[in-house]
């Protein structure tokens, strides 16, 4: 239980502190990365990565079967360094995302899409709290992401349709890429969905991409942001004016029961947590509570947006696939 806690605390936080490195300088951030190089992806299909990680009741599908993509841009994990941006090279660093964002997300996708993550100069946790300095970081991060986005697509995209899917800083890059690259152009009858969840997603901000508003809508975007219920978040901004209960993949007000939950997972994949967790959207926010170790008693789930909702995200995935498919 202790390393649990630790695992959550120190490994995967966006509010881990970090010394503020030097004021931002795009000359004094690491080399880009090659996206030809096998390296600068975390997770890449027919290869065996974190990404691959299923539970004991699950069989692994042969990535020649997933007739669908995702593209999955993980979350803080850099959070004390010498440069506003993360170093590709940082072995340890590049360790940490792979045991757990990707272990822990980009994973949720694996019974039905073949995952592409690539390793992008993601902006150190300071980046969020420097008004003067953060977005110039972030902007800097979101370039890495773009390129490896088009890379993808000139590559090995080959015309199949595909998913975006992001956390937190992850979330926050996703956000201008289908604003970019998706939104109003050709690629958007090729997106199935866009799961971009744990940070403010603002209706405004697309001409045509729309919020999903029920469990097989397609070329729509999925967002929420966890807090225990009662919790009231102010200054936050994890979450915007729109929110989707992954519960019953609705926008609707209406609780969700505990028995709507398919399953968490924790930091075992082999213990499912079924029926643990019921839901309501509040103020388009998502009050979740849960009778799980440690974490029932936290205000703040932000790191457990994807574990509370493990199961019920892949079988959702699995269905919007099927009900795009048949369009």
């Amino acid at each position: 239980m202790k390393n649990l806690l630790l695992f959550f605390l120190f490994s995967f936080s966006l509010f881990a502190t970090a010394q503020l490195p030097a004021v931002f300088n795009a000359n004094d951030q690491p080399a880009a990365p090659d996206y030809s190089l096998e390296k600068n992806w975390s997770a890449l299909p027919f290869r065996e990565d974190a990404a691959d990680k299923i539970p004991n009741d699950e069989k692994w599908v042969n990535d020649s079967l997933k007739p669908v993509d995702v593209f999955y841009i993980y979350p803080t994990i850099y959070e004390s360094g010498e440069t506003w941006n993360a170093d590709l090279n940082n072995k340890a660093l590049n360790k940490k995302i792979d045991e757990k964002p990707v272990q822990y997300q980009a994973s949720v996708f694996n019974a039905s899409c073949q995952v592409y993550a690539p390793r992008y100069r993601q902006s150190i946790i300071k980046a969020f709290y420097d008004k003067e300095n953060g977005p110039k970081s972030l902007a800097f991060a979101y370039e890495d992401v773009k390129n490896a986005f088009q890379y993808y697509l000139d590559n090995y995209n080959h015309g199949r349709p595909f998913i975006i899917a992001s956390h937190s800083q992850g979330t926050y890059h996703a956000r201008r890429l289908l604003k970019e690259m998706i939104d109003s152009t050709n690629l958007q009858s090729r997106m199935v969905a866009a799961y971009v969840i744990g940070y403010a997603i603002d209706t405004a901000m697309y001409k045509v991409l729309q919020p999903c508003r029920n469990e097989t809508g397609t070329g729509c975007y999925i967002t929420w942001a966890s807090f225990k219920k009662g919790y009231i978040p102010e200054g936050i901004a994890l979450y915007g004016n729109v929110c989707v209960n992954p519960l019953t993949w609705t926008c609707s007000l209406d609780p969700a029961a505990k028995v709507c939950s398919k399953g968490a997972i924790l930091l075992s994949f082999n213990k499912k947590y079924l029926n643990n967790v019921c839901t309501e959207i509040h103020d388009n926010y998502l009050w979740v509570e849960n009778s799980l170790p440690v974490i029932s008693g936290w205000g703040n789930l932000h790191i457990a947006d994807y574990n509370l909702f493990w199961y019920d995200i892949r079988q959702n995935v699995a269905k919007r696939i099927e009900a795009f498919m048949k369009k």
